[in-house]
């Protein structure tokens, strides 16, 4: 007889994040969420009362590490693979979140939700441009890490989703930062980046990015994070920085500047 996590057969993982304060149900084989999703929810100021809509939620792992880090909002989700959007109720109801689930793509998104504004749109948009690429053997992971929308109409769509004032964040390979950049352009303003590195002396490989409907603030180039100790890995060890240890195991939050 098959194993069963919460009620759902074993093909899936029940993984802890924030420390255990979070359990999610991932695919074993498919696109399985690390990192980048609690860093993406990390640097998301947000406060209680306000709207979150996250495009390409997948099994909801950036929007639930931010319905804990921060109670009180009204989450959003919106995910194409029916699979992953079947796996992020289960997982804001095992977690008693509140995060509301629409099951679309994107560039179709349903009417009521087109006549919505959030005060936060954020968005893990796949890193790897599909014409450019080889696709994924797994379909779920191939469409997390390449599918078929470009990058700039993830953009487009998120911008129009925001409320006046409202912040756009996602998290990107740093090479399309000049992608995201160009596609901004005289849509969003007060952008601030911040890169991200794997440890001292090396180039960043990704990029956390927030811009703001009617901003008007100058352009912004944080520092960037190290996420961990040293220049190279020493052993079998937990080697994270201070600050990516405690916005892992304890959601910390994480600063974006002004």
């Amino acid at each position: 007889m098959a194993r069963l996590i919460w009620g759902v057969a074993e093909d899936v993982t029940c993984d802890a994040f924030l420390g255990g304060r979070l359990q999610i149900l991932q695919p074993r084989h498919g696109y399985r969420a690390g990192v980048d999703p609690v860093l993406l929810a990390a640097s998301i100021a947000a406060r209680a009362g306000q709207s979150v809509l996250e495009l390409g939620c997948g099994v909801g792992t950036a929007a639930l590490c931010l319905g804990r880090r921060v109670p009180g909002l009204a989450l959003t989700g919106v995910e194409v693979q029916t699979e992953y959007a079947d796996l992020a109720r289960r997982n804001a109801a095992a977690n008693d979140l509140p995060l509301e689930v629409i099951t679309a793509d994107l560039r179709a998104l349903p009417a009521g939700l087109r006549q919505r504004r959030f005060d936060h749109v954020i968005m893990n948009p796949p890193y790897f441009d599909r014409d450019s690429g080889t696709a994924a053997s797994d379909p779920g992971r191939d469409t997390a890490l390449g599918g078929d929308t470009p990058l700039a109409d993830w953009l487009d769509i998120g911008a129009r989703r925001l409320a006046p004032k409202g912040y756009l964040t996602l998290i990107q390979r740093i090479e399309r930062l000049p992608e995201v950049l160009s596609a901004l352009q005289g849509r969003l303003g007060s952008v601030v980046v911040l890169p991200i590195a794997g440890r001292t002396a090396r180039a960043p490989g990704l990029f956390i990015l927030r811009a703001r409907q009617e901003g008007r603030a100058p352009f912004c180039l944080l520092p960037a994070l190290e996420t961990h100790i040293g220049i190279a890995h020493d052993g079998d060890k937990d080697s994270y920085t201070p600050l990516v240890g405690a916005i892992l195991r304890s959601g910390a939050d994480l600063p974006m500047g002004r």
